[in-house]
């Protein structure tokens, strides 16, 4: 086991993991392309919506690609993430992860699958690792996610403004699982009227902070912050090095523990052929290929 040591702490760059939660009608998905589109002009979409992010193409000169996947497996986010990754997309947005949950294959229907198959065991220790590769691929992309999710809707009796009573439809809590929140930067509450009220954020100056229409300021001033550090080496470098390594399996070995340092292990990627996968895998395939050529070499 190697020994741990205290290091003096140092602030490294990074992307945003920005989570926008609200009822149906509240802006999430215009609100995720606003923000996306000001922090890149790469963007890819992942749409569970049955395409309404596309309703907005053209919109405030607003470009995107999109994929309309239609299995909501943790490990089928995974491979899209790495697809993004590959094809080199600065901002992913996932609208919505909430399918991920509860959606066709998502977590909840592979749980009732693998429980029912055997009544003395849960299907959650089966579905757990699958899910945390999921969040793993999500917080190591090397690009911005910016995730939406559904809430559960009730309504209130609020006071409007001419001083009558009238329904409002009000999110309750987010369609994902419990501490899903620790995952993300900051997080946005989204209400009817499309403003932000920030319930979490790593940005001091944003905690608490109600934002109408939230958009191309509010990207920039969370791109400030979360670029002011060390830049550390991307997916994609580390990809290429991993790649240039092919049959050196000292290099590899020592590339991997380097990847881990930067817990960029779960990163999503490509392999030499274009498919996905994770970077930590990549590795230690291209490493098991280098050691498997050595043990074929006959000792004289």
């Amino acid at each position: 086991m190697t020994a741990l040591s205290f290091a003096p702490a140092t602030k490294e760059a990074s992307k945003a993991r920005i989570a926008l939660c609200g009822p149906s009608g509240s802006g999430k998905t215009y609100t995720a392309l606003a923000l996306a589109t000001a922090l890149s002009d790469r963007v890819a979409v992942i749409d569970t919506e049955r395409g309404s992010a596309s309703k907005y193409v053209g919109l405030n000169g607003w470009a995107f690609d999109t994929v309309q996947p239609d299995s909501y497996s943790p490990r089928s986010l995974v491979d899209l993430l790495g697809l993004a990754a590959g094809g080199g997309y600065g901002v992913v947005i996932i609208d919505s992860l909430s399918h991920y949950w509860e959606g066709a294959d998502g977590m909840l229907e592979q749980v009732d699958r693998k429980s029912g198959a055997n009544k003395f065991t849960s299907g959650w220790k089966d579905m757990r690792p699958e899910e945390r590769r999921m969040i793993d691929a999500i917080i190591s992309f090397p690009g911005h996610v910016i995730v939406t999710l559904r809430t559960k809707t009730e309504y209130v009796i609020v006071e409007n403004e001419k001083g009558k009573k009238e329904p409002q439809k009000v999110g309750l809590k987010p369609i994902q699982r419990d501490g899903i929140e620790y995952e993300f930067d900051l997080i946005g509450e989204l209400d009817v009227q499309n403003t932000m009220r920030v319930t979490k954020s790593r940005i001091h100056t944003l905690t608490n902070v109600v934002i109408p229409l939230p958009g191309e300021e509010l990207a920039h001033q969370i791109d400030a912050w979360l670029s002011d550090g060390v830049q550390v080496p991307t997916a994609a470098e580390f990809r290429k090095r991993a790649l240039d390594l092919t049959g050196n399996k000292a290099g590899l070995l020592a590339l991997y523990a380097e990847v881990k340092g930067h817990r960029m292990l779960g990163s999503p990627t490509t392999d030499a052929e274009g498919r996905p996968g994770v970077l930590g895998d990549l590795i230690t395939y291209l490493g098991s290929q280098a050691a498997a050529k050595l043990a074929a070499v006959p000792n004289d």
